[in-house]
């Protein structure tokens, strides 16, 4: 194995016991250790998920499930969209009216919560085995995070978003259109796609990496609640209800970018060809184009071919911000953009604070744009946080949280700044732009005012539909390997189903009643992510009862413990001159006096087992399974039977491979 191992029993003096035992005085016999593979719980180097043995296979209650209520409401869409809508509004306002306010809590506790871990001695964990290097370069890795943080929402809302706060201004922050509105408008945009947002998706990209490649479990959502409800429970009903609602939130939060998308390139069609307005049909054709290719691409293994694609339309994404940029009211930007910076940090906890109590306007704010962002960010973590914890395995959970923080949070600044701060430039100076336009319609409105107006909308359409083709792609085998308890490359069948599901709700929206059905998409994904919400509150203590009894907390437990009592011991007795050794402590002594070592849940998850969920022996100096059992081994031996999971209570999804998305991760 790559990554450092602790000396085994097998290494050390039988008089004096390996590190993991208890000990013995010399001259005494060696009693059997208590420790499962006879390591003591501070000593294991952690377990990466391609050291587990597994029998992937569809969870036919979870697919089940899921793909029954996902098939039902598409149904219901097509057969009766009335009533579809109107059950929708009345979800809406009652979630809204009465848990709003959760949404806010969420996001504030997230980021506090994320910050806190940064800080405290749980910062220098590794996400992976002690000793491990990153999979990827530092420089690789942010400019895959900073793939993450650009996609179709920025395209659709970069314009349209500081306009619209510019001319109608949120609630007491400033008049409309003056000089203040412009750095509150951007102020109020960052604070909707800043800090507050990628907190959701770094909690769950740190909670997945750190269970899949330090403790050894699958990369399911389910399996990062372990903690809580025990090995039976996360593989019986209550973990198995968490991926439905993971794969839900997925679904309708993918389903929203695809809509977004496909409206976005049907203007841009319109535009540029001069046909008029397409209408369904015609926006119906577009997403079945892209649902073709994106289908093709997840299900035909050219995962590299579509990575490269993905690099490239980075590069085109780049060079539009950039055209903007140069061509457009540059110094205005330079002065803009530290200042945006300055006031969203300013204004931060007024806009935190911002909720319902504050009257009907801002009640009606917070629903149309606050709300919806914190439920469409929650819908995304799944995808994006599986993402995360793929490119980041090595990182130490420090590092993790404030790069995952900062660099998507900067990329946001520059991208908002540029799209938005240009769109309310041309508004101030005559260009007759207005927040009463589509969204859709504002970007290719920017793009006629700049030079070189007969390229850049091709080029445009270009970025959002591979951001379309790529983050549907990777989101379909996500919620695949959701489906088949964490299979890293899930069946091509189950992967197809997911992404015709999410082509189908976009549909369905778009004949609701094309542009305004968004509106009806945005008000279900807010009644869908309040589950994943709850969840998400959950999941931190999940995650932190994991982080409290990680090997390398313990060792700083006994670390902190026997210097105590060494120094305490030896002013006592030698007052300034003593040095310090390792010896053994009497009987309740000690640097672990006040720590179990034995207990079941600093001991339960490193005990290795076979495919079927019995013990199996194996020597974590070597890294070798006494039944020689190797990582390498032929996938089909690996996998047995690939048709159904264990029943609940069966063994629990804790160990397999994360899969590798196909795509950049992009989201919104």
């Amino acid at each position: 194995m790559d990554a450092q191992r602790p000396v085994s029993k097998s290494d050390q003096p039988a008089q004096a016991g390996h590190p993991g035992s208890p000990g013995q005085p010399p001259g005494e016999p060696e009693t059997e250790t208590p420790y499962p593979h006879d390591i003591h719980p501070g000593l294991v180097p952690g377990i990466s998920v391609d050291e587990q043995r597994i029998r992937y296979g569809t969870d036919r209650l979870v697919f089940g499930v899921a793909a029954a209520l996902i098939v039902a409401f598409i149904a219901w869409g097509v057969v009766s969209t009335d009533s579809l809508k109107a059950v929708s509004d009345v979800a809406l306002a009652w979630v809204v009216t009465n848990t709003g306010w959760l949404f806010n809590i969420l996001v504030a506790v997230v980021l506090v919560f994320l910050v806190y871990l940064a800080f405290s001695r749980f910062g220098r964990i590794p996400l992976g085995v002690d000793g491990e290097k990153p999979e990827y370069g530092t420089l690789s890795w942010i400019t895959m995070m900073f793939s993450a943080g650009v996609g179709i929402g920025i395209f659709f809302f970069g314009p349209y978003e500081p306009l619209t706060y510019f001319i109608d201004p949120a609630p007491g922050m400033a008049e409309p259109e003056t000089r203040e509105a412009i750095h509150k408008a951007m102020a109020q945009t960052l604070y909707h796609w800043g800090l507050h947002a990628w907190a959701l998706y770094s909690l769950v990209g740190a909670a997945v990496a750190y269970g899949a490649y330090r403790r050894g479990r699958v990369p399911l959502m389910s399996a990062i609640f372990m903690p809580v409800f025990g090995k039976d429970r996360t593989a019986g009903l209550p973990g198995r209800m968490i991926d439905i609602f993971a794969i839900i939130a997925t679904l309708f939060g993918t389903a929203a970018s695809l809509g977004l998308g496909t409206l976005q390139i049907g203007r841009g069609v319109e535009i540029v060809s001069g046909i008029g307005t397409l209408g369904n049909a015609g926006l119906i054709i577009i997403i079945s184009v892209l649902t073709i290719a994106f289908i093709a691409s997840a299900v035909s293994g050219i995962g590299r071919g579509i990575r490269w694609l993905s690099n490239i339309n980075m590069s085109l994404a780049l060079v539009l911000a950039l055209f903007i940029f140069i061509v457009g009211p540059t110094l205005f930007l330079l002065n803009l953009l530290p200042s945006a910076v300055s006031e969203y940090f300013n204004d931060f906890f007024a806009m935190m604070g911002k909720s319902a109590s504050w009257g009907p306007e801002s009640a009606e704010f917070s629903q149309t744009w606050t709300v919806f962002y914190w439920a469409w960010w929650a819908s995304w973590t799944p995808f994006v946080g599986i993402f995360l914890a793929r490119i980041s395995r090595g990182r130490t959970l420090r590092e993790y949280i404030k790069v995952t923080l900062l660099v998507p949070f900067a990329v946001n600044v520059l991208a908002f700044g540029i799209f938005g701060g240009t769109t309310i430039w041309m508004r101030m100076n005559g260009a007759g732009l207005s927040s009463g336009q589509s969204p859709q319609d504002l970007l290719f409105t920017v793009l006629a005012n700049l030079p070189l107006n007969q390229v850049t909308p091709f080029v445009a359409m270009a970025c959002i539909a591979i951001f379309f083709i790529t983050s549907a792609d990777s989101a379909s085998l996500v919620m695949g390997s959701l489906s088949q308890r964490g299979k890293p490359e899930p069946d091509k069948k189950i992967t197809v189903f997911w992404g015709l599901s999410m082509t189908g709700i976009a549909v369905v929206m778009l004949l609701v009643g094309g542009s305004e059905a968004l509106t009806g998409l945005q008000n279900l994904i807010i009644v869908s992510a309040l589950p994943f919400s709850v969840i998400l509150l959950l999941m931190m203590v999940a995650f932190y009862k994991d982080l409290s009894t990680d090997p390398a907390a313990i060792r700083v437990e006994y670390a902190k413990a026997a210097l105590e009592n060494a120094v305490k011991t030896g002013i006592d007795e030698h007052g300034d001159r003593f040095a310090l050794a390792v010896e053994r402590a009497p009987e309740g002594g000690g640097a672990g006096a006040e720590f179990n070592s034995h207990a079941e849940e600093v001991t339960g998850w490193y005990r290795r087992t076979d495919e079927e969920g019995a013990p199996v022996e194996y020597d974590y100096d070597s890294g070798e399974y006494a039944d020689g059992w190797t990582p390498n081994q032929d996938d089909a031996d690996r996998a047995g039977t690939a048709g159904d999971a264990p029943e609940a209570g069966g063994p629990p999804a804790s160990e397999g491979r994360t899969p590798e998305p196909a795509g950049s991760g992009t989201r919104g």
